[in-house]
């Protein structure tokens, strides 16, 4: 199975069967979705899903049951629930959480599932939902107004898996980053950063 990281959230895993991209938002980069047999959808947030692009690629598009997505018009969304398992791009896949990480005051308010793919890659969302399973890959985020640093540590470091690669980092300039991935590197097990377009 290939990993590759594309800008803020978005993952493309290629692996025999085919390509299952995970959050192709508004800030990632089109040629994420070249030769896609799926999409995951962790909610509703234009960072995580280009709804536009998403509409006329012509491929199953699995999101949150309850997700605000009218702008899909016609694409073939299928609803998914936290708990339920299901195949997708020929992968097996596992939801888990439920809720989008709280910013202030309650908000936002809006379903977020974290996907277990293949009993290996697990993609949170906007959440810091540790899942029961065994993770293999970790892919943590950042940076967002939802969460602190400390948290996301916590979040690996509970989460325990062998390997873990930054997403949800497109809000933090250069500098920023660099203090984010030193973080991780000095308190992460297994972690590495990898830059859009590279591979894991």
């Amino acid at each position: 199975m290939k990993i590759t990281k594309f800008t803020h959230s978005c993952v493309r895993i290629e692996h025999d069967g085919g390509v299952l991209v995970i959050d192709p938002g508004t800030w990632s980069e089109p040629a994420a979705l070249a030769g896609a047999d799926a999409v995951l959808v962790t909610h509703e947030h234009s960072d995580h899903v280009d709804a536009l692009r998403l509409a006329g690629l012509g491929v199953p598009v699995y999101a949150p049951e309850g997700a605000h997505l009218p702008e899909l018009g016609s694409a073939a969304v299928i609803p998914v629930r936290a708990g339920q398992r299901f195949t997708a791009a020929g992968l097996p896949v596992a939801a888990v959480g439920g809720r989008h990480a709280v910013i202030h005051d309650g908000q936002p308010d809006c379903v977020n599932l974290g996907y277990l793919v293949a009993d290996d890659v697990y993609h949170p969302g906007d959440s810091l939902h540790v899942p029961d399973e065994p993770v293999g890959t970790l892919l943590i985020p950042g940076h967002g107004s939802w969460m602190r640093l400390s948290e996301a540590i916590e979040f690996a470091r509970a989460v325990g898996a062998p390997r873990a690669y930054t997403i949800h980092d497109a809000q933090v300039n250069e500098r920023g980053l660099a203090s984010v991935t030193g973080w991780f590197a000095e308190t992460v097990p297994g972690y590495r950063h990898l830059a859009p377009g590279e591979t894991a």
